[in-house]
């Protein structure tokens, strides 16, 4: 089966500093993968080269059969790859519904978007999206009132508007209550199979419950890869990142 994304012996250097040392990754199509690590251990850079934020030095990265490592980032968020940042970026002063047809197919052209007439295949796509992050009682509320956690939900909805074949979400419980992190966790796993989605976290109590395979960075390099129970056993990964 071809990979949907192959991350081929990618190195990034920074004054010096190796963020990326011949990292190889490759994900299936329609997978759920978490990616954990320590601080300094590459994965934001790894983010940033998917996405064309940083070109790297070396190594090439292929998305969906193509080679995307030198495309601009507007030109790969057109080929289908997504990205959530930590920090929700959500427009606050227009409505959970309005927010989510401003990124109808990516068009973020507020006017434009405001005002044109809405399909009924664009509407059944903005109730689908309020379903399945759990906004449909807030759809007339301002984002700017939402919760930390129903903004984060709101951004993944804005997200999905753009029907995104890979979708890659940054520490997406950070600062969540018990709750938010269990509708996280359930929205999140509802998106494979029809997404591939990488989630990268520091909660590992969260990466349990959406984990079906792992992969751990270490200073630039794939330290180790397989289910949570594999890592969690792997004595490297106990030494270096786990601590115990």
């Amino acid at each position: 089966m071809t990979a949907l994304l192959e991350v081929d012996e990618i190195a990034v250097s920074f004054d010096g500093f190796r963020a990326l040392d011949s990292l190889t990754l490759s994900l299936e199509a329609g997978e759920l993968r978490c990616i954990v690590g320590p601080n300094g251990a590459g994965k934001t850079t790894l983010m940033d080269v998917i996405t064309g934020k940083t070109r790297p030095d070396s190594g090439a990265v292929r998305f969906d059969g193509r080679e995307i490592t030198r495309l601009a980032e507007h030109e790969i968020v057109r080929l289908g790859i997504g990205r959530k940042f930590q920090r929700p970026t959500v427009f606050p002063g227009h409505t959970v519904f309005e927010n989510l047809e401003l990124t109808l197919h990516g068009d973020k052209r507020v006017l434009r978007a405001l005002f044109a007439r809405l399909s009924p295949a664009d509407r059944e796509a903005i109730e689908r999206t309020l379903s399945l992050i759990g906004l449909r009682d807030h759809v007339d509320r301002p984002a700017g009132l939402l919760s930390h956690g129903q903004k984060q939900w709101l951004e993944i909805g804005m997200l999905l508007m753009q029907d995104p074949k890979l979708l890659l979400v940054d520490e997406p419980v950070a600062g969540m209550s018990q709750g938010e992190i269990e509708k996280t966790s359930e929205i999140l796993a509802s998106l494979a199979g029809k997404h591939t989605v990488v989630v990268v976290e520091h909660d590992m109590d969260f990466v349990r419950t959406i984990a079906k395979k792992v992969t751990v960075l270490h200073e630039g390099r794939v330290l180790a890869e397989g289910s949570m129970s594999d890592v969690q056993n792997d004595p490297t990964v106990v030494e270096v990142y786990l601590g115990a």
